[in-house]
């Protein structure tokens, strides 16, 4: 299986196939997606590093377990329902795409500078 990663930082709405097409292989047997979705409207804002830095999670990923892995972080005001954060990685057997998968979310989730903001347009006055 070849290393290599793909990784997106962007404000235009997410979508999962080119992702799911770049990490399909031809040593692969499994592909595994996870979708976030917003569950309330939030201002997604990332630091001008987070794509660099979501790349390198990716490869890392890719490295450890053999896995090629993909990422898309969305920024900007998302509405309810709204894909907010895509990854995708593919290996060999299903377990492993599992584990990389999961393992590239919580890489992601703890070291990429995406931060969120609760959006609040109207306060309810006392």
């Amino acid at each position: 299986m070849t290393m290599a990663a793909l990784a997106l930082v962007t404000d235009e709405p997410l979508d999962v196939t080119p992702l799911e097409e770049f990490v399909q292989d031809a040593g692969a047997t499994a592909v595994v997606t996870l979708s976030t979705l917003v569950r309330e409207e939030l201002d997604y804002e990332g630091h001008p590093e987070a794509q660099r830095i979501l790349e390198e999670c990716c490869l890392s990923v890719s490295r450890e377990l053999g896995a090629r892995g993909a990422a898309a972080q969305r920024t900007g005001v998302l509405p309810v329902g709204a894909l907010s954060l895509v990854v995708t990685a593919s290996a060999p057997d299903r377990a492993d795409a599992f584990a990389a998968c999961s393992r590239l979310a919580g890489m992601i989730e703890l070291t990429v500078p995406i931060w969120t903001r609760q959006r609040i347009d109207e306060v309810a006055s006392l």
